[in-house]
């Protein structure tokens, strides 16, 4: 049995005050995601993997999904904004980091970004997302920032699917393509996974619905998430991205995603009210109020560093 004060009773009371936060993040709680608001900075334009389903164009006011930014900024300009916003957004409850590209690969910015606020700001609740490739190497960080929330979105545990839906990635000063990338980037995912729950972290999984190449796997992916520890799990219908690998590929219907919801339900909590949000978001979700909030002169530019 454990004693007050042990180990194990630190991590319970470190779990609960996460789990209240839990309630107050969108994305996360189905009943908060009409009460809070979040706002998304985009100070991670690079990616370190190439997936056939993602075009990230930065200055983009009109579209509206994943990947999608009308600015880039610096980690000042960021908290200057984040400033701005918190005066007019009174719901306001959540600071993520959601690229345009991946959180991690652009660290430097993202560690930057989070203290600034954080250390002025310590009830708002952060996260970020990624794909999860940089995880054991900066699991131990992200902890320690007080990120308690992160995304990482896994599409596949197999290699052979994997090599379907990812070009590349780019790891440790090297370019791995085909299925010898994917299986690097699955065990870099597990393992970083298991590192941030083991720790108290609220892990969400986002998986992309491919009709004819990962669907059928899907229920295994959530299978192998609950034995991680996740929290919930969100499948999202693919949006083909002009200019995209993808484009033309059939955009999976709600009808077939629900299905795969209610079947992996049994399993693991789904998500059912995400909207796919821009990289900029701002506001409740449903109520995209980025540009609302834009300003050229705090932007960084920079050039689209894709691979």
């Amino acid at each position: 049995m454990d004693c007050p004060g042990s180990t194990s009773d630190t991590k319970m009371q470190t779990t609960a005050a996460i789990l209240e936060k839990t309630q107050k993040h969108p994305c996360y709680s189905f009943d908060a995601h009409q009460k809070f608001a979040r706002m998304h900075l985009p100070v991670a334009p690079y990616c370190n993997i190439s997936c056939n389903y993602c075009n990230r164009k930065f200055d983009c006011v009109n579209e509206s999904r994943p990947g999608v930014t009308s600015e880039i900024l610096t980690p000042q300009a960021a908290k200057k904004k984040f400033d701005r916003v918190s005066e007019k957004v009174g719901e306001l409850s959540v600071v993520g980091i959601a690229g345009p590209g991946d959180a991690l690969a652009d660290w430097e910015n993202t560690r930057q970004t989070i203290g600034l606020i954080r250390k002025e700001n310590p009830q708002i609740v952060f996260c970020l997302s990624t794909n999860g490739l940089l995880l054991p190497e900066y699991a131990q960080e992200i902890v320690e920032l007080g990120v308690t929330h992160v995304t990482v979105t896994v599409n596949c545990l197999d290699p052979a699917i994997g090599a379907k839906i990812y070009k590349h990635i780019h790891y440790k000063g090297r370019h791995y393509g085909g299925e010898a990338g994917v299986k690097i980037l699955i065990e870099n995912q597990l393992a970083g996974i298991q590192k941030l729950t083991s720790q108290g972290i609220i892990v969400k999984i986002n998986i992309v619905m491919l009709k004819g190449i990962n669907d059928h796997h899907i229920p295994e992916v959530v299978k192998k998430m609950k034995e991680l520890g996740i929290y919930i799990t969100n499948i999202m219908p693919l949006i083909p991205a002009p200019g995209s690998v993808f484009e033309n590929f059939p955009q999976t219907t709600m009808k077939d995603v629900n299905e795969m919801r209610n079947s992996c339900e049994l399993d693991v909590m789904q998500m059912r009210h995400c909207k796919q949000c821009r990289a900029d978001a701002i506001g409740l979700l449903g109520e995209d109020r980025s540009q609302e909030f834009r300003d050229h002169d705090e932007s960084l530019t920079v050039f689209q560093r894709v691979m």
